[in-house]
């Protein structure tokens, strides 16, 4: 594809903020029975009639959670909805609406706005969202996003963190650890352009990797799946900050530990590969790596035959006392302190 070198740039000055919220938004329909009123009033109207609602909010700050070098903004605006509809399914609800709100510098013209909102809007597509609202503003410190989720489930589907027993199976889905190695390649990649930028990278080995990073899903398809399976999980938990840092999380909130199996933590091939490349030990990035946005949960031992057979899921441990600790049990058959060493957005 050619590259436009004099692409169009409208300056946002030109739209004024509410005819750029009406010119973002034009493309936003409604789904949901819940929204009786979305976009276009002081504030958005909704109806749960018996369900309850549950909501999340997520910052999204450049420089800090994402590097426009090699972040397409199309990608951005998809993956932003992504992280907040997470957090609705690890509750075990349905997400029904969103808000979105940007603080964005003079440096981007509509254009690059667009881009943004193009991905927003497919992203709510796929995941039956309604953009029922949000806010615009300047800022001097490039691109802020922030966007709430609104979900709704029946009182007895809820699932909080505090729920783990003593003889509990902790399984997760998916895979771990892809995400981290592709903002790896991705930061490598950057440094070689820096200093040659007529170099061009050849990223076809490690396309899912780059997928998982730029784009990932959030696991919206196991809410019905565990229903199908008649399991209800007795805590739950989306893998965003890392898998040891959400396995405290669960511990520490149900008053539990926990016994994780180094040998069964599931990992794509691609991704051994690739951990064998930079040189870096796959367990350490596969427990610690952020950004997979697989749901971790727990289930009832007597509930394993549900799901031991079922490709979506894997067993990787159990809890125990709270007084045996969080532990990694390693191939060796060593016990490991497990320490929480995924994202933590204030470390300096």
């Amino acid at each position: 594809m050619i590259e436009d070198k004099n692409p169009q740039r409208t300056a946002l000055s030109q739209l004024g903020e509410f005819g750029l919220i009406e010119h973002l938004t034009k493309n936003f329909d409604v789904k949901n029975a819940s929204t009786l009123k979305s976009i276009g009033d002081d504030a958005a109207v909704l109806d749960f009639k018996d369900k309850k609602v549950v909501i999340s909010t997520d910052l999204l700050i450049e420089g800090v959670h994402f590097d426009l070098s090699y972040m397409p903004l199309r990608h951005l605006g998809y993956k932003a909805v992504v992280v907040n509809v997470s957090d609705i399914c690890a509750m075990n609800a349905k997400a029904t609406q969103i808000t979105v709100s940007v603080a964005v510098s003079n440096r981007f013209p509509l254009e690059a706005l667009e881009e943004l909102f193009d991905g927003i809007t497919l992203a709510s597509k796929f995941y039956n969202v309604d953009v029922i609202g949000g806010d615009t503003t300047s800022s001097q410190k490039g691109l802020i996003i922030s966007i709430t989720a609104i979900g709704e489930a029946n009182e007895d589907e809820i699932v909080y963190r505090n729920g783990a027993k003593e003889g509990d199976l902790l399984v997760v889905s998916g895979d771990l650890g892809s995400a981290y190695m592709g903002l790896q390649v991705l930061e490598r990649e950057k440094q070689v352009f820096q200093v040659n930028p007529n170099n061009q990278p050849d990223l076809d080995t490690y396309t899912y990797l780059i997928e998982r990073q730029l784009r990932p899903e959030a696991r919206h398809d196991i809410k019905d799946l565990l229903s199908k399976l008649d399991l209800k999980p007795t805590s739950m938990i989306d893998i965003s900050d890392g898998l040891s840092s959400e396995i405290i999380h669960i511990c520490k909130q149900s008053k539990v530990g926990c016994n994780l199996y180094e040998e069964k933590i599931p990992v794509d091939p691609q991704f051994i590969n690739v951990c064998e490349e930079f040189n870096i030990d796959l367990t350490t990035v596969a427990i610690n790596g952020g950004e997979d946005y697989e749901l971790l949960f727990t289930i009832a031992m007597e509930d394993f035959d549900k799901i031991k057979a079922n490709p979506n899921f894997t067993v990787i441990g159990h809890i125990v006392g709270e007084s045996e600790g969080v532990h990694l049990i390693t191939r060796a058959n060593t016990k490991i302190p497990l320490k929480a060493r995924g994202w933590n957005a204030l470390e300096e």
